[in-house]
């Protein structure tokens, strides 16, 4: 190295934000982007929540659920082994209660409605499970931003309850409804992705709202996490 090169000093990433931590377990707001863990998805990558959190906190860390790389909110870990098996069990129980907040493409015609449909594991995965989403319309709204043959956009805001935890479930659910998630370049609609990118909004518009559970102590716990700007500027678009 020559004598007048300099080193870049590595970036310094913000803390990530803590929605609840106790001396068991913790409930961090992930970001949009942000994979969880390492993994076959990772694809060379080397920055993930796990590391992160585990520097920041000075602990070891047992995720107990994952979000998808590019959904934001509550993801719930444990600090020991004991911990995370209860709220493992607690979760494959069904006593863990996740609310998501999704904009769609188009106006879902009832107000509250329940898929019911089998999916399968994911890549390399192919035995179909039963997969049951219970949505609510929380609000509806329409740009005058034409997309194919309309000269108007609508969108909704969907309240969504998975019931179980099959592979990106919300997401192929909605696409199952033609009701496609804005920002989902696997399983969205590519103009409507457009549209918003146009905007200035290029996530995918999935956030683990809140998280209900049992905490192994006994006392029920309920967390929620704020959207983060990007979501809130698509949600001040339709002035929700």
């Amino acid at each position: 190295m020559s004598a007048d090169a300099t080193v870049e000093a590595p970036v310094a990433l913000p803390p990530l934000q803590l929605l609840h931590v106790d001396e068991r377990l913790a409930v961090v707001n992930k970001p949009a982007g942000l994979m969880v863990h390492d993994s076959k998805l990772a694809r060379g990558e080397d920055d993930f929540l796990a590391d992160r959190l585990r520097e920041q906190l000075g602990k070891p860390i047992f995720l107990v659920h994952r979000l998808d790389r590019a959904t934001s909110g509550c993801l719930l870990l444990a600090f020991d082994r004991e911990s995370a098996s209860v709220l493992g069990k607690s979760l494959m129980g069904g006593d863990v209660t996740k609310d998501y907040l999704a904009i769609c493409r188009g106006w879902p015609a009832e107000e509250a409605f329940t898929v019911d449909h089998d999916l399968d594991g994911g890549p390399g995965k192919p035995v179909k499970k039963p997969a049951i989403t219970h949505f609510q319309r929380v609000a509806v709204g329409e740009i005058s931003v034409p997309v194919g043959e309309f000269a108007t956009s609508r969108y909704a805001l969907l309240r969504c309850q998975p019931q179980t935890g099959r592979f990106r479930q919300i997401r192929r659910h909605l696409k199952h409804l033609s009701h496609h998630l804005i920002g989902d370049t696997s399983h969205g609609d590519g103009r409507h992705n457009r549209s918003f990118r146009m905007q200035g909004i290029h996530r995918m518009l999935l956030h683990a709202e809140r998280l209900r559970f049992p905490h192994p102590d006994g006392t029920l716990m309920d967390v929620s996490a704020p959207v983060d700007g990007e979501f809130r500027k698509a949600m001040d678009l339709f002035g929700w």
